[in-house]
């Protein structure tokens, strides 16, 4: 089971906050950066056909497979605190 649904999630390893004037790009994350999402559930993706084959020695094999995801609502961006105080 993944996060249930109207679950709160704190993420805090961003990689990139930008916006119409500033993008800050982390080195490999921005320290003191959050985003707040509400869990929607989860869902599941397209499914994928997985076919193997060998010539001449007849072995074929079919598979399906869908991954599961888990949607997010993204509620608050919290920016890192700036060195000079504003």
């Amino acid at each position: 089971m993944g996060i249930p649904e109207d679950a709160v999630v704190e993420l805090d390893k961003v990689l990139l906050i930008g916006d119409d004037k500033n993008t800050l790009i982390g080195n490999p994350t921005i320290k003191g950066a959050k985003v707040v999402a509400t869990s929607l559930g989860e869902t599941k993706g397209d499914k994928i056909t997985v076919f193997k084959y060998k010539p001449k020695v007849r072995y074929r094999r079919k598979k399906g497979h869908r991954e599961i995801y888990t949607r997010l609502s993204i509620d608050k961006i919290i920016k890192p605190r700036s060195k000079h105080g504003t």
